[in-house]
């Protein structure tokens, strides 16, 4: 029994491994809470009632490839 509380899976010696994956899950966990409260904000900004006009432009502009007459495009080389 004393040799599992030391070296099992659970015990003493695997401790600090659970408390580094731990740190890393909660630092991944912070990490996409994030991002989905990024495109919560997005979604928010398209909603088919009040669409935010700049969010608008910007998804008509990468989309669909449409400029205002006066505006002058410059294409970058990848």
């Amino acid at each position: 029994m004393g040799g599992l509380a030391i070296a099992g899976p659970s015990g003493l010696l695997a401790w600090s491994e659970n408390l580094r994956l731990l740190d890393q899950r909660e630092a991944q966990l912070a990490k996409l809470q994030a991002e989905r409260h990024a495109l919560e904000n997005r979604v928010a900004l398209l909603d088919p009632n009040a669409a935010d006009p700049d969010m608008v432009g910007e998804l008509l502009r990468s989309q669909l490839n449409v400029v205002h007459p006066n505006e002058v495009v410059i294409k970058l080389e990848d």
